[in-house]
């Protein structure tokens, strides 16, 4: 009697994610919720923009999920820097920044999955499998914000003051809220002090500021509401 093949399938490999976060407890309970699938693995962590481009080539992850605020970095800047060296890399950004600002410029930067720290407990791991398998994960309210700006004929519908920045501005108007001097966001951003001074003229310029006082003002009230 002929012997019948072995039914038995070797296992999937997991997808493995690379964790970037400047906090070692949001990356332990990430890492704790992701290990508890079958299908997912986290293969490593890093807490800024050299650790993180440091381990891809070695760890080789299917995905990073990355903060928009690191340690000595721009978590929006290193999405850019890992979709142009790895453009097969998934990207997904978990972070406490209002989404209605900042997931479509992730989006752009080359990440395919926006999700806040509030919403992540419960639905990281739908976003994760939505973002492995190719596809954008927004929540609805978010989407449909984005949806409704690009297809009005008026470019103003739905737009912030904020929209209105690029995102080096936006993150100079985020830290000058964050109460750091021109001094201090030159060093966090690895810039000259007179390109953060460009940054903050063309920020008056673009928000309709008289000057440096008001423009303190808007980004300090700007940061306590996001």
């Amino acid at each position: 009697m002929p012997r019948k093949p072995p039914t038995d399938r070797p296992a999937k490999p997991r997808a493995r994610i690379l964790l970037v976060d400047d906090h070692p407890l949001v990356r332990e309970r990430l890492a704790e919720i992701i290990n508890r699938e079958p299908d997912l693995t986290v293969c490593g962590e890093a807490e800024d923009r050299h650790e993180a481009v440091a381990a891809i080539p070695s760890r080789r992850p299917d995905l990073v999920i990355v903060d928009l605020t690191l340690k000595t970095s721009d978590g929006l800047e290193l999405v850019k820097d890992i979709h142009a060296r790895w453009p097969k890399v998934q990207m997904l950004v978990v972070s406490m920044h209002d989404e209605s600002l900042y997931a479509e410029r992730a989006i752009r930067a080359g990440a395919l999955g926006y999700i806040t720290k509030q919403e992540a407990t419960r639905k990281i791991l739908v976003a994760i499998r939505r973002v492995l398998g190719g596809d954008i994960y927004l929540n609805e309210k978010t989407a449909c914000h984005i949806i409704s700006r690009l297809t009005s004929r008026d470019p103003s519908v739905g737009t912030t003051p904020q929209e209105l920045l690029s995102d080096r501005e936006l993150r100079v108007f985020d830290l000058t809220g964050s109460g750091l001097n021109t001094a201090e966001i030159a060093g966090r951003l690895h810039i000259a002090v007179k390109t953060v001074e460009t940054y903050r003229a063309r920020i008056k310029e673009k928000l309709k500021l008289k000057d440096s006082s008001e423009l303190l003002r808007l980004a300090i009230s700007w940061s306590q509401r996001h």
